[in-house]
């Protein structure tokens, strides 16, 4: 692979930030993970450079063209790991659509304000566009920060490839890393025989699983009787925008394959109810699949899925399953909370840093799975105890420290999974009795905090009373007191107990 430094300049920046592929003379060998370097503390001075010898640390790469090649791609996986580094965090999908939104706006507004001033000559005009100006640098900024992860993105992509590449080749014995088969599109026996079929009669049903397909003919397209398509555990890496003409297509199954994208054009599937694309190589959903209104079901599981399509949930208003546990979504879109109908929600093994608020208007869910989101996830919002039809939830193997304070709320939730979690509110003992202790509990818990608040708004009669959660009628807290203090010494045991949450300091 050629240096891609000319191509692009910030590349040659971190070129003496970069590990050295020639081992100084006297030096001491260094271990060197290229795929997990070392932490740098910011007030530790940089060690030395480390060294790495593809031809040590991979025994089969003894011919000296496989060699070269493999260090060569090497510091490029190096040199844009560190760039991307240097960029910083990437923006979320969401806050890149809204500033290209607000950029829009910006420019429309802009114009007009143009067309004023010409007119009116007023000079106060100039400094509003100033500052509207300004502030487009602002969006522009994001939009371009964006825009850098994603060319650094491909270029990473495209270097760890390679590598997997050369050392294929000499695990095969070529001498050559930059030669891959290929293979020639040859069309499968049995695709023929189908697409033939379909010239003669109606096919509404074609399975074409486990076939070792390359690619998919245009022809698929003219199949408009097609209700159902199975074309997992193929090789397939693209699929033609001539889907858009199976316009009876219900069932669609992609899974399994080595997909990087999906057409725009899926989403002229008006009739689609199920789409299965798990276990492939997507980074992104098309923003088209938002028109795929009669979706039921969307799996796009074990991916490499970064965000979702940011209206994704105004549009798939009919969705009832989404999977898309094993990718790398740091974020859910606000828009999530309009998916009426959701009961089932994956989101396990991914990179969760929270949950919209908006995650409580799902009330129809049922099934809600946020393991594994480790270090990541370290709170639920309020609106929590919103989910009213919630029956299990998983939150094992995540970072959360307390419960929501509505958590006693879901008085539908049969299983809960709390473990490897540093859990301080409810108290230990108290998870380890079920999750029925664990409702009693925090709504205990809400009880005495509203009960504390409403002696604290007595004592302000000409001020209203505070906003928000704390402000739930009283009746509701006369009417739960005596059944959520029996319920709790019920689980916890006839300890002598104190009329005040032992919390509530840490709060006020």
């Amino acid at each position: 692979m050629e240096s891609r430094s000319t191509s692009l300049p910030i590349i040659s920046h971190a070129m003496s930030k970069l590990p050295s592929l020639t081992r100084p003379a006297g030096a001491v060998v260094v271990t060197f993970d290229i795929e997990q370097p070392p932490p740098m503390s910011p007030v530790t001075p940089p060690p030395a450079e480390p060294f790495f010898d593809p031809a040590e640390r991979m025994p089969p790469l003894t011919d000296p063209n496989l060699v070269s090649a493999m260090r060569s791609t090497v510091s490029d996986v190096s040199q844009t790991r560190s760039v991307l580094s240097q960029l910083g965090p990437r923006p979320d999908h969401e806050s890149v659509d809204s500033a290209k939104a607000r950029l829009a706006e910006i420019e429309v507004m802009l114009a007009n304000e143009l067309d004023e001033i010409n007119l009116s000559e007023i000079d106060g005009e100039d400094v509003k566009k100033k500052e509207m100006e300004r502030e487009k640098e602002i969006y522009k900024a994001v939009i371009a920060l964006d825009e850098l992860h994603e060319s650094y993105g491909k270029v990473l992509a495209e270097a760890e490839a390679k590598l997997e590449r050369i050392y294929e080749a000499a695990v095969a014995g070529n001498s050559d890393g930059d030669q891959v088969a290929e293979g020639g599109e040859e069309v499968d026996e049995e695709v023929v025989r189908i697409l033939q079929e379909a010239n003669r009669t109606a096919v509404d049903r074609i399975d074409l699983a486990e076939r070792c397909l390359r690619f998919v003919p245009e022809a698929f397209g003219k199949i408009r009787s097609l209700v159902a398509l199975n074309l997992s555990v193929n090789q397939l890496q693209s699929i033609p925008d001539s889907i858009a003409g199976l316009e009876n297509l219900e069932e669609l199954n992609l899974s399994s394959n080595i997909l990087e994208t999906l057409p725009d054009s899926i989403g002229l599937l008006q009739r689609l109810k199920t789409l299965d694309v798990s276990s492939n190589k997507l980074t992104a959903l098309p923003d088209s699949i938002c028109h795929c209104r009669s979706l039921v079901e969307l799996n796009a599981s074990f991916n490499k899925l970064t965000y979702l399509p940011t209206n994704i949930g105004y549009e798939l208003v009919n969705l009832r399953r989404l999977s898309i546990q094993l990718n790398k979504i740091r974020s859910l879109p606000t828009s999530i909370g309009e998916m009426n109908s959701l009961q089932f929600l994956d989101v396990h093994f991914n990179e969760l840093r929270g949950l919209p608020h908006t995650v409580g208007k799902l009330t129809n869910l049922e099934h809600l799975d946020l393991s594994s989101n480790f270090s990541d996830l370290t709170e639920l919002p309020e609106t929590f105890g919103d989910l009213i039809n919630l029956q299990e939830l998983d939150l094992s193997n995540n970072q959360i420290h307390a419960l929501p304070i509505t958590f006693g709320q879901l008085k539908n939730l049969q299983k809960l999974n709390l473990e490897e979690n540093p859990i301080a509110i409810p108290p230990k003992e108290i998870v380890n009795t079920g999750v029925e202790a664990v409702k009693a509990f925090m709504a205990q818990r809400l009880v005495d905090i509203l009960a504390e608040e409403e002696a604290r708004s007595n004592l302000q009669a000409n001020e209203e009373t505070p906003k928000g959660w704390l402000s739930r009628s009283t009746s509701w807290l006369k009417d739960s007191v005596a059944v959520v203090s029996h319920s709790v010494s019920g689980y916890i045991g006839v300890q002598e107990k104190s009329n005040q949450d032992p919390c509530l300091n840490e709060m006020y």
